[in-house]
């Protein structure tokens, strides 16, 4: 099992930055690719960045692309995810998620929520205009 605790969320204006958290715990060598996602109310839950914990590649999608970066901790098992320039379209709550990919080309945004079997209980981002 692997567990996942997020943190970092809060309340920011439009143009404001935050970073979030997502620490590991547990047989974490199951799991080498993490993704953070977010779920707007009343929307589908869509993949953000993802990275491969051995290679350290990553992927974004695009509507983030230059405004949110992936960072690993590799003696804490903590991947950071550091938004800067945010917009009230990125009001969502976050989560970060693992999996056990064979190949670090296989971490993408493509893969959705369904992919993943370790979850994370979420944390807040609100972007005021």
């Amino acid at each position: 099992q692997v567990q996942l605790v997020e943190s970092g969320g809060g309340s920011v204006q439009t143009g404001g930055s935050l970073k979030l958290s997502c620490a590991g715990s547990g047989n974490t060598y199951n799991s080498n690719c993490v993704g953070w996602f977010r779920q707007a109310p009343g929307k589908g839950r869509e993949a953000v960045a993802t990275i491969h914990t051995g290679a350290e590649n990553t992927d974004y999608v695009d509507s983030v692309k230059g405004r949110f970066t992936l960072s690993l901790d590799s003696a804490t098992n903590t991947v950071y995810l550091h938004m800067t320039n945010l917009k009230p379209e990125d009001t969502a709550m976050y989560y970060c998620a693992a999996r056990l990919v064979l190949e670090s080309f296989e971490c993408t945004v493509v893969d959705g929520e369904y992919d993943y079997k370790y979850w994370g209980q979420g944390t807040q981002v609100t972007v005021s205009s």
